[in-house]
């Protein structure tokens, strides 16, 4: 875990400073959230393939500490959500942007760009972390997570709304404007659903717990 969480954090440096280079390239008053306005159209296709390249990174390096499929999994989680909350902290500690959790940016660009607040990804990033981190920690102890398929498929329903929540506004990207508000409502439901597996294996553990600390009492 500490490896993965290292890897992360520096993966996220060399991504902000990436950003740094760029604004200084051109130099303006255009915020990172527009940097497509900025960078001649040639480029955003190479900068379609390092977003590419770093999904490959994130999940070589889940592969690699990852003992099986689940377990890999979880990994990938734990460093997509490392690498974008660092990523955000270190442009923070670079350049001082951004300037609220409420500036707008562009996410990712793949399939079409990802429009949001810089709170929702972070919400987002939290989120696997936290959830990948207590998956990982009973998987280490040999206890197996056993939650019905319709607890994944509500998990998957929310992860879809969540992207929705993104991309649905794709068109102020393309059209160089700054969206005028967020679809708030489709994310936090869709973030609600996501974290369906999380509350269901928290409870099931206190259940365990209790029916554990109950046998024991007698």
């Amino acid at each position: 875990m500490f490896w993965v969480c290292l890897y992360g954090v520096a993966m996220a440096a060399v991504e902000a400073a990436v950003v740094v280079y760029l604004r200084a390239l051109h130099a303006g008053p255009a915020p990172v959230t527009v940097f497509l306005a900025v960078i001649p159209d040639p480029l955003i296709a190479i900068e379609v393939g390092r977003e590419a390249a770093t999904i490959v990174m994130l999940v070589a390096v889940a592969t690699l500490a990852g003992r099986d499929r689940w377990e890999r999994f979880l990994y990938f989680a734990l460093a997509f959500g490392v690498w974008d909350i660092g990523y955000y902290a270190w442009l923070r500690l670079f350049i001082g942007w951004p300037p609220s959790l409420l500036t707008w940016d562009v996410l990712f660009l793949i399939p079409v760009p990802w429009l949001a607040p810089v709170l929702a990804p972070l919400v987002v990033s939290a989120a696997l972390i936290m959830g990948s981190l207590a998956f990982l920690g009973r998987h280490a102890r040999g206890v197996t997570s056993h939650l019905p398929r319709a607890v994944w498929m509500l998990a998957g329903g929310g992860a879809a709304l969540v992207l929705l929540s993104f991309m649905l506004d794709y068109r102020f990207a393309l059209e160089r404007l700054e969206p005028t508000a967020f679809r708030w409502g489709l994310f936090g439901g869709g973030v609600g659903l996501a974290m369906v597996p999380l509350l269901a294996e928290v409870r099931r553990r206190r259940h365990e717990e209790s029916v554990g600390s109950s046998t024991g009492g007698c």
